[in-house]
């Protein structure tokens, strides 16, 4: 049997990593994280990657109305064992609870940057270059 080459994560991954991303909605949305930080912000987690191994989980995640993102990360770095411990309730069917890490999301600003890009004028102008050559 041959293993796959692909750096792709496989579909057990983005399963896992899913109901990973799920629980640790559950947790902050209930309010067992006892953090002046963490409960005074709204956390949006846009994406959970697991390890191949399944043992490390990567939460990327964007706080909502703060300008200064690193100290909501840090905070939930700093709770994250008390996070793993709770996780444990939704994830039982899994062998090892993962150890879980936050990183700040910033697929969104890389989203506004293409759209400024596209709506420069520069790009407008080739774009409609092309049309009228049609």
């Amino acid at each position: 049997m041959t293993r796959a080459t692909s750096s792709a994560p496989s579909q057990r991954m983005l399963r896992v990593g899913e109901q990973v991303r799920a629980a640790i909605t559950q947790v902050l949305q209930r309010g067992e994280v006892r953090d002046d930080v963490i409960e005074a912000t709204v956390i949006s987690i846009s994406e959970v990657r697991m390890s191949p191994d399944l043992k490390i989980a990567t939460a990327y995640v964007t706080p909502l109305g703060v300008s200064d993102h690193s100290v909501v990360i840090e905070a939930l770095n700093r709770n994250a064992r008390f996070i793993r411990g709770r996780l444990g309730q939704q994830l039982r069917q899994m062998k090892y609870m993962p150890e879980v890490r936050f990183r700040d999301d910033t697929s969104f600003d890389n989203y506004k940057k293409i759209d400024e890009l596209l709506r420069s004028p520069e790009v407008s102008r080739d774009l409609d270059g092309d049309n009228d050559e049609q």
